[in-house]
């Protein structure tokens, strides 16, 4: 077709085919511009109605100014051939730029809300485009982004799958709601850019397979997989837009383009300001246990009190990325190369150091080293008494934030060095409750109540030690140690107590979290308490998982996953939170995922007991009851026949068809009973099991009167499917506020 003359368009060179026609550069001999032309294949022309809406859409559409949108110039017909002119854009599509290579966040921010304000400009005039995709998205050599090919994609029929040539990449883009036929509107224009932004983000496509119809199935019913675990440098935030533009439920979705322009432009902005970025280029340290070099070897407390109390400090610090206890900890006495360790906690730097105690004296050395190349970036050694221990920590974090070459504000320079006593007795005694605390097994959750009272007997004052009461009164009912009627308000007390005396304390806002989440059943008094924490504190690992778990029982799954992913980021090795991240994938009904993520924590550590009651549940989810029994079987006796552990193997025996196995379980449940607290819920687990939903909902009932902790997760957790379709149970998740 080359130097053929149409119209008053001279064509000059074929520079695209596709499903949707050919498009060829020319030449507009009036208005001597360069023009796109594209032919519309004769397949779309044969039905008159579709031809005369195509027309209205396409008329509609050149109305349409933007700077992000290729202007549509006409549309005309000569000798039976119907074309659009449009704008020639000098460039290359998203697609082709990502062949060539990676985008960076900047980049990719920039251009996502490009495409978000020209899709706006279009839904405020009712036009949908509905062929969003990397290949219609035009960037030139300034960086300007283009969205090609408007008001093509509203043809008639075009929801279809197998229709007018529809090609597996324009499937890959579509919305649950298109690819079902379904009548769709800007919200499906919102999918589509997800799609893309996840394409950039990743350079892979969200829902891909060698098939249509699998990439339907996989876009229907399936989540892609975490754009993090892809690229782990991404921000978290950004993440969450992500996920929340792909919902699957329309209505939960982003409802329009603008709303994706503003959250888009608060990453953005954070990101300009250094609130956060690219891991690879943000500064990272873990702070390993000291070593205790002191002739007593109970003195381990206090060497890891003070490597916490360091962490803590630098938590404080903005654009200062620390790994969490937990993980730091994990290589306390395995001899490992320093190399070895930065790249398994994906941290530049490590601090190391020891104590050495004899009586009231103290010798600390400390050492922050290069992960590169081990080399020493500083060390010092302090000689000192015990009464100096909070100067030394002072000293210690603020020259290892000066080594790193953070920026320091004031404010922050002030959290680094803000002390919660001055009674050197009373923060020796918090050291060994927070040890006590660690550990979480119930004789350690009471030791660290007597240690962290003896701390406030020291100083009364002493806000920390309040929250670590109420932490450990948290962990008690949770686990059903002891009933959370009796301990979870003992915990409000004293968290209470511990604001009255400093309000800026994150560790508070969030044991709130946790008692308003699953206690109170205060579900907006608990995000306005999580949300507040990690205000004060966004390194606050906990404030993540906890709230990761609240929004995870409102059934906010994407948004649980975000914060779950990170807490698991800030301490990539804690065991529970690895468990707690397969928990999330069990919740949003990904069994797969949950399988693989549980067998990593299990090969972190064979013997954790909570991987294996998650791993039972998820079995369970699927069905493969052999497997659930043998995996609660381990979970049971990992904690000795405690009830969590007998009513939940007792369940999967009932689901499972075996009867006096599940009866069996009853039976221990009520012999428990009789020596210590047993929860109402495990019964009425084993019941639904059987079969016998009066019972079920019976017990249920007693554990709603009962406050017990995983009540809080009836809306979310799969193993009370069976009963989710008896009115009771919406009556009763009515009742808890659940059903919002």
């Amino acid at each position: 077709m080359d130097n053929r003359i149409i119209s008053h368009y001279q064509i000059l060179e074929k520079i695209g085919e596709g499903g949707m026609g050919v498009v060829y550069k020319a030449q507009d001999t009036k208005l001597d511009r360069i023009v796109a032309l594209k032919f519309l294949p004769q397949h779309l022309l044969c039905d008159e109605e579709a031809k005369i809406r195509f027309e209205h859409e396409a008329k509609a559409a050149s109305a349409l100014d933007h700077p992000n949108i290729a202007t549509i110039y006409e549309i005309d017909e000569v000798e039976g051939e119907c074309f659009i002119s449009m704008a020639y854009i000098e460039g290359k599509s998203i697609k082709e730029l990502l062949k060539e290579k990676s985008f960076s966040i900047e980049e990719i921010l920039n251009m996502a809300i490009q495409v978000c304000e020209g899709l706006a400009a279009a839904h405020e005039k009712g036009i949908v485009h509905r062929d969003i995709k990397s290949d219609n998205i035009m960037v030139t050599a300034r960086g300007q982004v283009k969205i090609m090919d408007f008001g093509l994609a509203k043809l008639k029929g075009m929801s279809g799958l197998t229709k007018m040539g529809t090609t597996l990449g324009t499937v890959a883009y579509m919305s649950p709601e298109q690819a079902q036929g379904e009548e769709v509107d800007a919200r499906t224009d919102i999918w589509s850019l997800s799609v893309v932004i996840y394409e950039m983000i990743t350079g892979r496509l969200p829902f891909k397979s060698e098939y249509e119809q699998a990439v339907v199935f996989s876009i229907l019913n399936e989540e892609p997989k975490p754009m993090i675990e892809l690229r782990p440098e991404i921000p978290t935030e950004l993440e969450q837009v992500v996920k929340k533009a792909l919902v699957k439920n329309p209505d939960r979705r982003y409802q329009s383009a603008g709303d994706i322009v503003v959250d888009l432009k608060k990453v953005e902005s954070s990101l300009l300001k250094g609130g956060f970025s690219s891991a690879k280029h943000q500064p990272s340290i873990a702070v390993l246990p000291f070593t205790n070099l002191s002739a007593d070897k109970e003195q381990e407390y206090f060497c890891d009190g003070m490597a916490e109390e360091i962490i803590n400090a630098l938590t404080q610090v903005e654009g200062l990325r620390v790994v969490a206890r937990t993980s730091a900890f994990s290589f306390r006495g395995k001899e490992i190369d320093i190399r070895e360790i930065g790249h398994r906690l994906n941290v530049e730097t490590l601090l190391e150091g020891s104590v050495r105690k004899a009586g009231n004296r103290l010798r600390i050395s400390a050492q922050l080293v290069n992960v590169a190349d081990g080399y020493h970036l500083w060390s010092e050694r302090y000689d000192r008494e015990m009464e100096d221990i909070f100067a030394i920590q002072d000293e210690i974090s603020l020259a290892i934030v000066d080594k790193l070459k953070v920026k320091l504000l004031k404010e922050e320079k002030a959290k680094l060095v803000k002390r919660y006593t001055d009674d050197p007795e009373a923060y020796n005694l918090y050291l060994k409750g927070r040890y006590f605390w660690n550990r979480r097994y119930e004789g350690g959750l009471q030791k660290g109540i007597e240690c962290f009272q003896q701390a406030i007997d020291k100083d009364p004052l002493y806000a920390l030690a309040y929250v670590g009461i109420a932490d450990c009164y948290n962990q008690f009912g949770h686990f059903g140690f002891l009933p959370a009627e009796e301990v979870s308000p003992k915990a409000k007390v004293v968290v209470q107590k511990a604001l009255e005396i400093d309000d800026t304390l994150p560790e508070a806002y969030a044991s709130l979290g946790w008692i308003s989440t699953f206690y109170d059943w205060d579900w907006i008094a608990a995000e306005k308490h999580f949300k507040k924490a990690l205000e004060l504190n966004p390194n606050y690992c906990m404030a993540h998982d906890w709230f990761g778990l609240y929004l995870g029982v409102m059934g906010r799954l994407d948004e649980a996953a975000v914060e779950l992913r990170r807490a698991w980021e800030l301490d990539p090795l804690s065991l529970t939170l690895n468990a707690v991240v397969g928990l999330g994938f069990y919740w949003g009904r990904q069994y797969d995922e949950a399988i693989e993520q549980l067998h990593k924590t299990i090969e972190m550590d064979p013997n954790f007991a909570v991987a294996y009651f998650f791993l039972g549940l998820t079995y369970a989810g699927k069905e493969r009851w052999e497997e659930a029994i043998a995996t609660l079987e381990k979970f049971v006796n990992f904690w000795q026949g405690s009830p969590i552990a007998v009513g939940y193997l007792g369940f999967a025996y009932g689901m499972s068809g075996q009867k006096d196995e599940a009866l069996s379980m009853l039976d221990q449940l009520s012999k428990l009973s009789q020596q210590r607290y047993v929860s109402s819920l495990y019964k009425a687990l084993i019941y639904a099991g059987l079969g016998k939903k009066d019972q079920a909902f019976e017990y249920l009932d007693k554990a709603y009167d009962e406050r017990v902790s995983w009540m809080a997760a009836l809306k979310t957790a799969p193993f009370m499917d069976i009963l989710r379709s008896d009115p009771r149970y919406e009556a009763l998740l009515r009742k808890m506020g659940l059903e919002r």
